[in-house]
């Protein structure tokens, strides 16, 4: 692998993942409509402050004395300061934050982190401002403090209904939504795991649910429990997962392992 390639891979965009996609994300949510676009990461512009540092300190590329001074100030606001925003005679800079929680980003070859804290705001600062964040998913606070049935049911962004429900677990989710089973199955390509398919309140935008396990274990050794969106016409369990793969029931029954 070329130089620049792993430069690019661990420094660059390692730091990018984490601090653009990541934390960059979250604060955003913070700001006013009319500002967030015309900000300074700061501290989340490490990404591309890092790339060229890591040149210069190893004695991969020589530069000149003008741009090794704006290095250094780059480098003393991405160690100093949060998001900054320069205009034409006043400079306004942002405190960083006072909390941050993290942790690793599945598959993650670089270290690369994302928000999450399981119980309280991945994100706070000084003033108050703070931020919950699922294993990378911006959530709203009731998803942490007070996820309820009612509150999933009404919720139209389904990654948000989805971090509610894994924070109750679906069990609990069950009893309390009241879900009607449909149809239930041993899963065929994942030995000891089984299907369930539910009808959904009236409020979701689709009528069932196929409640299965992961074919693939997690990081942290367990396999997860998670809900796929099937139609209404459906009413095998069996089916429901073949719809997934674009199968017949009868085909997916055939299935030796699924990943």
């Amino acid at each position: 692998m070329a130089v620049d390639q792993i430069i690019r891979c661990s420094v660059a965009d390692s730091l990018r993942i984490s601090l653009v996609d990541g934390v960059a994300t979250a604060i955003r949510t913070l700001l006013p409509q009319a500002v967030r676009g015309v900000t300074w990461y700061g501290q989340q512009e490490a990404h591309r402050v890092g790339y060229y540092d890591a040149y210069r300190r190893h004695g991969l590329a020589t530069f000149g004395s003008n741009d090794n001074a704006l290095l250094d100030i780059q480098s003393a606001l991405v160690g100093a300061t949060g998001w900054w925003w320069a205009l034409e005679h006043v400079c306004v800079m942002a405190e960083r934050p006072t909390v941050l929680h993290t942790e690793p980003t599945p598959n993650g070859v670089h270290s690369e982190r994302r928000l999450h804290h399981p119980d309280l705001p991945a994100l706070e600062f000084q003033d108050g401002g703070t931020v919950f964040v699922q294993h990378g998913t911006i959530v709203p606070d009731w998803v942490v403090l007070d996820p309820t049935a009612d509150r999933i049911a009404r919720e139209r962004n389904i990654e948000i209904r989805r971090c509610a429900i894994e924070r109750i677990g679906w069990d609990a989710y069950i009893d309390m939504a009241e879900l009607a089973l449909v149809d239930r199955a041993d899963d065929p390509g994942n030995q000891g795991s089984e299907l369930a398919l539910y009808d959904l309140p009236d409020s979701w935008d689709t009528s069932r649910i196929l409640l299965t396990v992961n074919g693939s274990v997690e990081r942290d050794g367990r396999r997860r429990r998670y809900g796929l969106h099937v139609p209404r016409s459906i009413s095998t369990a069996l089916d429901a997962a073949g719809w997934t793969y674009g199968l017949a029931g009868t085909d997916y029954s055939r299935l030796v392992r699924r990943t």
